[in-house]
């Protein structure tokens, strides 16, 4: 597979806290990017400036309370090639048929912090859409990178890895992340984590 272009990320965002699992944001599908402006470039910005602070590899708006279908990321891929973008309206493509491979491999989100659960995704993945100026966009990736594709584009839908879980990983997923509750503070992570 022929690896993505990578775009650079803007910089000088605040961070933002990032909203968890429960909220209404979290839950539904968000609204398409129409509209191209400086709100939605300072959003970005802070998007990227979060997912930095909190340590991620990708980041989409509604885990910072916005409505719209956006997502940033930078993450590496099977050869540890680092791909950085910004997607908005993203339309994922999966493989099919005798090209699907599954790679079963744990996977976390910030909006649960600190807990990882076991999840199958296609190995690969194509995600198109916009960048936050309205000009066309394509990623491809291979292991974490497509991972992280597609986990983001589930955000934007509304979907939560832990939707994707059965019902005893779902239960010790929850289970896990109510034991480390307590090292994420509401407004994580404009306020650090405690080091233990």
């Amino acid at each position: 597979m022929n690896h993505a272009q990578s775009r650079p990320l803007p910089e000088g965002g605040s961070v933002r806290p990032i909203t968890r699992w429960g909220t209404p944001v979290m839950h539904r599908e968000l609204e398409d990017v129409t509209v191209f402006d400086e709100d939605l470039q300072t959003l970005v910005r802070d998007m990227v400036a979060t997912m930095y602070a909190a340590r991620g590899v990708g980041l989409a708006a509604n885990q910072v309370g916005e409505k719209i279908k956006v997502f940033v990321f930078d993450c590496p891929d099977d050869d540890d090639v680092i791909t950085t973008g910004v997607v908005c309206n993203p339309v994922l493509t999966l493989p099919e048929g005798d090209a699907r491979r599954l790679d079963d491999d744990d996977e976390g989100c910030l909006s649960f912090p600190g807990a990882f659960g076991p999840l199958a995704r296609p190995d690969t993945a194509h995600v198109s859409g916009l960048d936050q100026f309205g000009e066309p966009v394509e990623f491809s990736g291979t292991g974490l990178l497509a991972r992280c594709l597609q986990h983001e584009t589930d955000h934007l839908f509304g979907t939560v890895f832990g939707d994707r879980l059965a019902g005893r990983a779902r239960k010790k997923l929850d289970k896990m992340q109510a034991e480390l509750d307590e090292l994420y503070p509401d407004d994580w992570p404009v306020t650090p984590i405690a080091e233990a």
